[in-house]
């Protein structure tokens, strides 16, 4: 196979597209909805360094990837910038054959100006940063380490002066959490090139104490948002796309909103996930994954490793938010933690 053969297809049709890597298990946050403290305390073991998934075999397996029709790659965590030498990854992976796009989302608390620099300089492209309050206090209560606001604020200023853009800010809203700072949030980043997404509060894992009655509808983060600026809708960048795009009517930017829960995608989704430690899902929701660094470690060919992606793919039926909105409940109660395999 050569990067130019045609791309595999699940069982609902939906091609492969984009592979998301994280590259550790390890934050230094504890968010609620991931994280939570009460869980990843001071005592929580962390994968060995041993378990994580080599530079060079994740570049191998972006190469397997790409013939299979994957063209973006977004690195995540845990914290991805927690990872030593990430550049040099970057820079390997920017080698591989029909790689278009290198994305990174992180919280920004350790992008420095000489990191974002030496980051674009690799090959990253874009960031992703993720931002749950632009109220300091709010802040530091969902990061529930303290860590205050403008920090990341400047962690943001330093991707856009490294040229990592366009940034997007990713607010996970909790109903009588932060959904008070919708309004302050998009009035801070109106008038800049950065855009907003406000994404629904999902049941991820078994950890954050998801209950429906959490989840504030798009809907009505839209409805808020436009009473201040009127909004009105932008076609997507391309199919599949999760966001749903509105610009403001004023001309001073665009906000974004994700409803995974109210609105599910399921049905256009061309995403893989690659845990820190090499084990493929084929769902955010999943239960289990398909271990590819055992295959790596014992030898086998690119061919064999190959067909093994084909087949996992092929195989897929994943939907389970489409089932969860329609049940209005989680379907099961075995789901990997976001933390594991990124958002």
């Amino acid at each position: 196979m050569t990067t130019t053969d045609a791309t595999v297809t699940d069982q609902l049709q939906r091609p492969l597209r984009d592979l998301r890597v994280s590259l550790t298990d390890r934050c230094n946050f504890r968010c609620g909805y991931c994280m939570p403290k009460a869980l990843f305390g001071a005592n929580h073991a962390f994968m060995p360094r041993r378990e994580l998934l080599t530079f060079e075999e994740i570049q191998r397996l972006a190469r397997l990837f790409t013939p299979l029709g994957v063209r973006k790659l977004r690195l995540t965590g845990g914290e991805p910038l927690i990872r030593r030498d990430l550049d040099r990854l970057i820079g390997m992976l920017a080698e591989v054959e029909g790689i278009e796009d290198i994305s990174l989302t992180t919280n920004a608390s350790l992008l420095t100006i000489d990191k974002a620099r030496a980051l674009r300089a690799a090959g990253l492209k874009r960031v992703t940063i993720s931002l749950d309050g632009i109220d300091d206090a709010t802040f530091r209560a969902m990061n529930d380490v303290g860590f205050p606001v403008a920090r990341v604020l400047e962690g943001i200023e330093n991707a856009e002066r490294a040229g990592l853009s366009p940034i997007k800010v990713n607010m996970v809203v909790q109903r009588g959490v932060n959904d008070h700072d919708i309004v302050p949030m998009a009035a801070h980043f109106r008038g800049t090139p950065h855009i907003v997404r406000f994404i629904e509060f999902m049941d991820v894992g078994n950890s954050n104490g998801w209950q429906l009655d959490q989840v504030l509808p798009s809907r009505e983060v839209m409805a808020r948002i436009d009473a201040h600026w009127p909004l009105e809708p932008v076609s997507p960048n391309y199919r599949g796309e999760v966001v749903a795009r509105y610009r403001y009517r004023d001309g001073a930017g665009e906000v974004g909103l994700i409803s995974s829960v109210s609105q599910p995608f399921c049905g256009t989704c061309s995403r893989a996930r690659l845990s820190a430690e090499g084990k493929l899902f084929t769902c955010l929701f999943a239960g289990a994954g398909h271990d590819l660094r055992d295959r790596l470690r014992a030898g086998e060919s690119d061919e064999a490793i190959r067909e093994a992606l084909i087949n996992i793919w092929s195989r897929r039926g994943d939907r389970y938010s489409e089932l969860r909105t329609h049940e209005t409940r989680p379907v099961d109660t075995r789901r990997i933690e976001m933390s594991y395999i990124g958002g």
